[in-house]
């Protein structure tokens, strides 16, 4: 598996971050790794194909939002919200307050 970057969100700008931000699969992701649980990619349920899917994650971690770490063949990701509030004091908070039915639906596959 490749390594991945995670960008210094002290450089991030704060339009990167909206930009991420304003899809509502990725805004669903945020507001489903909110809870600050860790996830398994697999485990995302996603109304996207799966390359479309990897392609959001990629496009959140690249801003900054996500962290995501490899463990054999999986791969986990999780909201990077300590950070995001040091940079971004009440960003996360009144987006996802304010998102409402903006945000796609993403759930977590059950067996």
């Amino acid at each position: 598996m490749s390594k991945q970057v995670h960008p210094d969100l002290g450089a991030t700008q704060l339009t990167t971050v909206l930009a991420a931000l304003s899809n509502p699969v990725r805004l669903g992701i945020v507001r489903l790794l909110s809870d600050g649980s860790e996830r398994q990619w697999g485990e995302l349920d996603a109304p996207v194909a799966p390359s479309t899917l990897s392609k959001h994650l990629q496009v959140l971690r690249s801003a900054g939002l996500t962290r995501t770490r490899d463990e054999g063949t999986r791969c986990y990701v999780h909201l990077r919200r300590e950070d995001i509030d040091n940079r971004f004091p009440g960003l996360l908070d009144s987006v996802l307050s304010t998102a409402g039915s903006g945000a796609a639906d993403i759930g977590v596959k059950r067996p």
